[in-house]
């Protein structure tokens, strides 16, 4: 219905990627608390993946919305979600500005490159006193001649200890309102920049995160993103992006916890019976069910619109809203059936719900889109 034998050959070819390069070695890469991230990029850009819909003069693939659909989906699949999230930073986090908003001179150093798998990118927003709020910002961005100079700090940046580059949004005036602030490329090998911190997290084991100190950083004026003043309304719209990439993988997450609790389930016998017997379980598999394919028709009415090139803030927030909720309570109800055996971290069950909680953190906070819907709605 959605998709051609273009779209399905793409899949076919996320899925080897996925089921050879990702999903053999990801245990020993959660133990060891670090994917290699710059190797696994390179493959995916040799393989045309980091720029599904971008420019072919960007090194991408200039194709539609329903390819990168088929990419994101497939993304589900990899056994956890420290990769799909730390791959969509790369591909719809920390490049879309870039693509949409960047100079030519931007878009062949650093978008190029990132699109092709020979840099690793990351969006540098959060700090330490300021996420959802993104208007409370206090990192600094001030022009000094043909240089910006940047003092601060980020927080919870993912990549941040693997990035060749941070598409960092800072303060650029200290005039009220939203015209105060300024998205700029900063190379991670610019004297005065440091990864001051790898954190250590629940959840999310193989994919690094960062806190990022920023000391008198100087970097040409030429890495300016768009206008001066107007970094936040850029970043504002670059949130759509970031938001979207997670919903269609969360059907898929979903199902694959589903089907690996069921499998568990018919084995498991209690009572002299499999639990999968018990007609409460039955029915909260149902319900579940349910809930993914309502979900699933939210995404692909939501490619649609971008299709047709309309404004899908609000159906997409509402989507990210649900599928974070979505996806936590299918891991808990999962983890649950599993019983004393999903608390164990030897269970792929326990990674599942480990990760899952991020998703009503990070990009948007439930409590922050829950008021953007209201607001929208003139409440």
């Amino acid at each position: 219905m959605y998709f051609n034998e273009d779209h399905e050959a793409l899949r076919q070819t996320v899925r080897k990627f996925v089921d050879n390069e990702i999903n053999p070695h990801l245990d020993a890469w959660e133990d060891a608390g670090q994917a290699p991230i710059k190797d696994i990029f390179k493959k995916l850009g040799d393989l045309g993946l980091l720029g599904i819909t971008y420019d072919p003069e960007c090194g991408g693939q200039g194709l539609d919305y329903w390819f990168e659909c088929v990419f994101l989906e497939e993304l589900g699949h990899i056994k956890g979600l420290g990769l799909p999230i730390a791959i969509a930073v790369q591909t719809h986090m920390a490049t879309p500005a870039l693509h949409e908003f960047g100079s030519e001179f931007l878009k062949e150093n650093f978008l190029k490159p990132a699109v092709l798998g020979d840099m690793v990118a990351a969006i540098g927003v959060t700090e330490p006193g300021a996420g959802s709020d993104v208007a409370g910002l206090r990192t600094t961005v001030r022009k000094d001649g043909d240089e910006y100079v940047i003092n601060g700090s980020k927080t919870f940046i993912t990549n941040g200890v693997s990035a060749d580059f941070i598409t960092l949004l800072a303060r650029s005036s200290n005039d009220p309102g939203y015209h105060a602030f300024s998205l700029i490329v900063v190379p991670t090998n610019t004297p005065g920049f440091q990864v001051s911190k790898k954190l250590d997290k629940l959840g999310m084991r193989c994919s690094d995160t960062a806190e990022l100190f920023f000391d008198d950083v100087r970097v040409p004026a030429s890495h300016l993103i768009g206008q001066e003043g107007e970094g936040f309304i850029l970043q504002m719209k670059q949130f759509q992006h970031e938001r979207y990439s997670g919903l269609p993988f969360i059907p898929v997450i979903c199902q694959d916890m589903i089907d690996l609790t069921v499998d568990y389930i018919k084995q498991r016998i209690v009572f002299g019976k499999p639990l999968i017997t018990k007609q409460v379980l039955r029915h909260r598999l149902a319900d579940w069910l349910t809930e993914i394919e309502l979900l699933r028709q939210m995404t692909y009415h939501i490619v649609r619109m971008k299709m047709e090139g309309r404004d899908a803030t609000r159906e997409i927030t509402m989507g990210k809203l649900y599928g974070a909720r979505l996806v936590r309570r299918v891991a808990d109800g999962c983890l649950q059936m599993f019983g004393g055996m999903g608390y164990m971290n030897e269970t792929l069950i326990s990674r599942y719900y480990r990760d899952a909680r991020i998703v009503s953190i990070g990009g948007g906070a439930d409590e922050i889109m829950s008021e953007i819907l209201a607001r929208m709605a003139g409440y």
